[in-house]
């Protein structure tokens, strides 16, 4: 069986939404992880938590280490999504995008990029607000990550 992995630190409460009802309706065990407390829903049976200790990224470490080709993360965090392509785990963004292992190396480049411009002090905006279109793009990439998945399985 497959599991899905929440980077749950960052995650917009649409996603973990989406998140819930897939792994209800899939019987498909979901794990959020993240280094605060995670109050789960009530009635999702194949829901669970880990609360990491430490800095920010010990959560994905911890993802890292215990997701396995064939699961399916969730993560806006690039360095943590070129982690776990190469070991066959299928990445989204919270947009919807997936990460691939053509793709990931750039999106990894421009992210160092965008960050030493940030460092420096130059202002590089951000993402645009997450609505409706954005939520709905990331419904219809999970279902179709997660129908792959199972049929590999």
């Amino acid at each position: 069986m497959i599991t899905l992995w929440i980077d749950a630190d960052a995650a917009p409460r649409d996603v973990k939404d989406v998140c819930f009802r897939a792994s209800e309706r899939l019987a498909l065990p979901t794990i959020l992880v993240a280094n605060q407390r995670i109050q789960l829903p009530i009635g999702h049976a194949h829901l669970s938590a880990v609360r990491v200790e430490g800095g920010p990224d010990i959560a994905d470490r911890y993802i890292a280490e215990h997701a396995v080709a064939g699961d399916v993360a969730i993560t806006a965090d690039i360095p943590l999504a070129a982690l776990l392509v190469p070991n066959h785990v299928v990445v989204l963004d919270p947009r919807g995008e997936e990460y691939t292992a053509e793709s990931i190396g750039e999106r990894l480049s421009v992210r160092n990029f965008m960050d030493s411009l940030r460092s420096s002090g130059v202002e590089t905006g951000g993402h645009a607000a997450y609505g409706a279109r954005e939520k709905q793009a990331f419904a219809n990439a999970l279902d179709r990550a997660l129908t792959r998945a199972l049929r590999a399985r």
